[in-house]
């Protein structure tokens, strides 16, 4: 499934996302993200040591929510699975060109504390509301 052109809109403006994963113990648990998107995947740009990329290593099932940062109202939610990893020199690329989008700089390498990856979430289902 293609993502719907309002995801990409979303995902490659300036909105916040929640990433919601599952802990090995079946609990939901959530998070305030930076969000990208491709043509085909919503993209979250993580480190391997966060919890968020062990949740999904463990189970890949999760669910993005993005709110239009001038309407927060206004979202997008894609229920997904986690069905690729990048690794290496892109996600450190990445997570600068997200960083000059969400705070106008790039990313604090002294701030990178393990590997970076980008998750590439591929929809399932999609939820919207506009206000």
């Amino acid at each position: 499934m293609a993502l719907d052109p309002k995801v990409i809109t979303f995902a490659q403006g300036p909105n916040f996302a929640m990433l919601t994963t599952l802990r090995p113990d079946g609990h939901p648990v959530t998070q305030p993200m930076w969000v990208d998107a491709d043509a085909d995947h919503v993209l979250i740009n993580t480190e391997k040591h966060r919890r968020k990329f062990r949740n999904v290593v463990n189970d890949p099932r999760v669910t993005v929510t993005i709110w239009d940062r001038d309407n927060p109202y206004s979202y997008v939610e894609v229920r997904g699975t986690v069905t690729g990893v990048v690794y290496g020199d892109e996600p450190r690329r990445h997570i600068d060109q997200l960083a000059e989008q969400y705070i106008g700089q790039p990313y604090k390498s002294d701030a990178i504390r393990s590997e970076r990856v980008i998750l590439q979430i591929t929809p399932l289902e999609l939820s919207r509301k506009s206000s």
